[in-house]
């Protein structure tokens, strides 16, 4: 994996960030975005902290836009000559009942979470067809599992599983991996949380982050396309 190149999005603090810091470890160069240049500045701050000896880039840009998303591989191209792995993370969360869900919510949710990742493997796709590269979306076990209050999210994230499921047969000839992997609760900045001492029973970031490098060192020949995952010790109900 030693100097190979990722894209993620969201990648300036949580599961993107987990998941960054997871490949340096690995050799692997990196590209995050955020909304916020300062944001990602500041991560690629922190993660050549702890990665001296591999680069990092951090791009604003905001997974709703396709020209964003462009211009972020245009970028990352320029910088490195090459993609190998797309993690597409961005993802928020509203959670209302349908009489209260407005209809910004349900835009917001669902051009983040699901053509999002459209945009951003649209935007990547023929970098990863000269790379034979990897591309994983993080959808969610909301994209299996249904509940209340959760009308946008669960179209936004069932929809992610399927969109990503018929990715993987469409790019699999041309030698492209794709997989979805959808965790239950995580210890991140999801929805405004902030990581306490409470959430310690929670998957952490840097678990998907191993789950990711796992994927990618897996022979190619093998294909984990959904990757399902839980915190093994919930609290009790």
């Amino acid at each position: 994996m030693k100097d190979k190149v990722a894209y993620i999005t969201g990648g300036s603090k949580g599961i993107g960030f987990g998941i960054a810091d997871a490949l340096m470890k690995q050799g692997v160069n990196v590209a995050i975005t955020s909304r916020s240049q300062s944001a990602a500045d500041q991560a690629v701050e922190l993660l050549k902290s702890s990665n001296p000896n591999v680069k990092a880039i951090g791009i604003e840009a905001d997974v709703r836009y396709m020209d964003h998303q462009t211009k972020a591989v245009d970028k990352i191209l320029k910088e490195f000559g090459q993609l190998d792995y797309v993690i597409a993370n961005a993802g928020l969360g509203h959670y209302h009942s349908i009489e209260d869900l407005t209809e910004v919510q349900w835009r917001e949710t669902v051009d983040t979470n699901l053509t999002g990742v459209f945009f951003t493997i649209k935007a990547s796709v023929d970098a990863l067809k000269k790379s034979k590269g990897y591309f994983i979306s993080i959808s969610s076990l909301a994209g299996t599992n249904f509940f209340a209050k959760g009308a946008a999210y669960n179209a936004s994230k069932f929809g992610l599983t399927g969109f990503t499921q018929a990715v993987m047969l469409d790019l699999r000839h041309h030698g492209i991996n794709v997989s979805t992997i959808m965790p239950g609760s995580v210890a991140s900045y999801f929805n405004g949380n902030t990581p306490d001492e409470s959430d310690v029973w929670k998957i952490q970031p840097e678990d998907l982050g191993e789950i990711v490098v796992d994927l990618f060192k897996m022979n190619p020949r093998t294909l984990p396309s959904k990757v399902e995952v839980r915190p093994s010790q919930p609290p009790k109900k």
